[in-house]
């Protein structure tokens, strides 16, 4: 396992996921010292129960640890998230017993898109995403606020390259599937109840030819209005949950 750079989270909702998936170490919670009230209760039991250490601050305190106004008034400073090996992410799917179900995304560079596509592949039930090590996307804590706390939950591979890591999947009986713009079949003509890797392109380029071409074959999400692409994050919902919709048709007797 390789720890990513350590830093604040903030906002109240991605405290709490952290507090209650206890994968990382809380050093503190510092809470808006006029805040304290019910809406907090929860966060504040839960961080009792686990022995952290609570302090109260001003505002400005709040800020200046965030580095961001938008706290919320509630601000976590924690150990860095954990990548794990590609070994260690593939052996993921037998441990539950299911056939494989991962997400890459090439060059992702935007952390909210990153945090959005993480909270997608939680709800979905996803083993997992890998990340390039390179022009991506990391598991920063503005990644972690818009995963509200998916980031604790989603184990996350990250590698150096890409198309090397989908030979791997392939090799292991995944099969990788891309998403692109256009020319590719619609996903729901796509049987996608078997072992496989949803890869999605960076914000504006797409996937990479090379990664492309790694693809064992490619969908695209048609589009009926006049804008000609979807975010990468809306993308990867619709695909995450498509995946869910064939794999629950075919438990239905």
């Amino acid at each position: 396992m390789t720890p990513a750079d350590s830093a604040p989270l903030f906002g109240r909702h991605p405290v709490l996921e952290l507090l209650r998936a206890d994968s990382r170490r809380v050093e503190e919670i510092a809470i808006l010292a006029e805040g304290r009230g019910p809406a907090l209760s929860d966060l504040l039991g839960l961080a009792k129960r686990r022995g952290v250490k609570v302090s109260f601050r001003t505002r400005d305190q709040l800020t200046a640890i965030a580095g961001s106004p938008q706290h919320q008034g509630v601000v976590a400073r924690v150990a860095g998230a954990t990548y794990l090996s590609l070994d260690d992410l593939l052996a993921v799917p037998a441990v539950r017993g299911e056939p494989a179900f991962f997400l890459a995304l090439d060059q992702v560079q935007d952390p909210r898109n990153l945090g959005a596509i993480l909270r997608s592949a939680e709800g979905a039930g996803a083993h997992g995403v890998v990340l390039p090590k390179h022009h991506s996307a990391g598991l920063t804590a503005a990644a972690a606020r818009s995963a509200v706390g998916a980031v604790e939950l989603v184990p996350v591979a990250r590698e150096a390259n890409l198309s090397r890591c989908l030979d791997t999947m392939k090799r292991e009986g995944i099969w990788v599937i891309g998403a692109t713009s256009q020319g590719g079949k619609p996903p729901w003509e796509v049987d996608l109840g078997g072992a496989l890797c949803l890869v999605l392109g960076g914000e504006g380029e797409g996937l990479r030819p090379l990664v492309a071409r790694t693809a064992d074959l490619l969908v695209t999400v048609p589009m009926r209005g006049r804008l000609g692409s979807l975010n990468v994050s809306a993308a990867a919902a619709i695909l995450c949950f498509e995946v869910v919709r064939q794999r629950l048709a075919r438990k239905t007797p």
